[in-house]
């Protein structure tokens, strides 16, 4: 029996070892991540007078984007589908809030062709999973399930693709009952601007209809408005992203996720992914607890920019 609880003993050691190991590794690499793209923000002004031709100029234009949204497939990834493994930043690492965290996210789209309006009608399904992979039995702590219907609308001028339009109908639980039950829906509205052909901002805002008996306060943590920005390198192998979520109130209050992807070719389908999660919210049964966490992985993400 000593020499078991020796072993146990010796086992979490080494794991916790292992998570700090980790930690300071990711740290390190987030520091000269961030000076390069100081770095690289900072120069930007003074290269002005170099004209660079974007590699997807092509589906910029008008008409060629809205043949590339007729010829699109009608099944297709909708936000990023990433796998990450990360630990906390703002405790002590343990088993507990050390974890695997994935996502898949689709779209179907539901119309062969343009509706009034110039829209297109859409299907989402996102799943967020929580695994805490540490921990005996290695359970998955909470799963969120985002289900909804939408339709989109190209934005042109000037014969240029700018942006788009979307209003959503979403619905988002955990899937459990009882006092564990955790669940909500909005009515959302978004809208994305490119700024430049590899620059984007975009926001989200949604009428929320907070049903849960055990989440009523659930908008104070989660929000209803969001607003982020996105930038990809010219040669579309670093991707940058930041995105804001307010929280109910009046103060100056975000949750925050930061995001970085390099992929090593420009004809591989997958990138390295560092997420950094900043916040309240960040899953649905601990929707209350404020969380610094950091993880990285792998992100499989749709053409050009993501959706959020």
């Amino acid at each position: 029996m000593i020499y078991t609880l020796f072993l146990g003993n010796l086992h979490r050691k080494i794991i916790l070892v292992i998570c700090y190991s980790y930690q300071y590794f990711i740290m390190s690499i987030i520091y000269r991540i961030t000076a390069s793209i100081f770095l690289l923000l900072t120069t930007i002004p003074f290269v002005n007078g170099q004209i660079f031709e974007h590699p997807k100029q092509q589906l910029i234009n008008a008409d060629s984007l809205r043949a590339e949204y007729d010829k699109a497939p009608y099944f297709g990834l909708y936000k990023d589908n990433y796998f990450i493994f990360g630990t906390s930043l703002n405790h002590k690492p343990s088993k507990e809030n050390t974890n695997v965290k994935f996502q898949v996210s689709i779209q179907q789209k539901l119309t062969k062709s343009t509706l009034p309006g110039g829209t297109y009608l859409y299907l989402y399904y996102t799943q967020k999973v929580f695994w805490n992979v540490l921990e005996e039995s290695l359970p998955m702590k909470d799963l969120n399930f985002n289900p909804g219907i939408g339709i989109a609308k190209p934005l042109f001028h000037k014969g240029r693709y700018i942006g788009k339009f979307s209003f959503q109908i979403e619905h988002e639980s955990n899937g459990r009952d009882s006092i564990q039950s955790r669940s909500w829906n909005k009515i959302s509205f978004g809208g994305n601007i490119l700024l430049e052909n590899n620059w984007l901002i975009h926001a989200k805002f949604g009428i929320p209809i907070v049903d849960g008996e055990n989440n009523k306060d659930l908008l104070k943590y989660k929000g209803i408005f969001q607003i982020g920005t996105q930038f990809m390198t010219n040669d579309n192998r670093w991707k940058f992203g930041l995105l804001l979520v307010k929280r109910k109130d009046w103060k100056p209050n975000f949750n925050i996720i930061g995001e970085i992807k390099y992929r090593f070719s420009r004809k591989a389908d997958w990138s390295i992914f560092l997420q950094y999660y900043n916040g309240y919210g960040e899953d649905l049964l601990n929707y209350k607890m404020f969380k610094s966490q950091l993880r990285a992985g792998i992100v499989i993400t749709p053409p050009m920019f993501s959706d959020y």
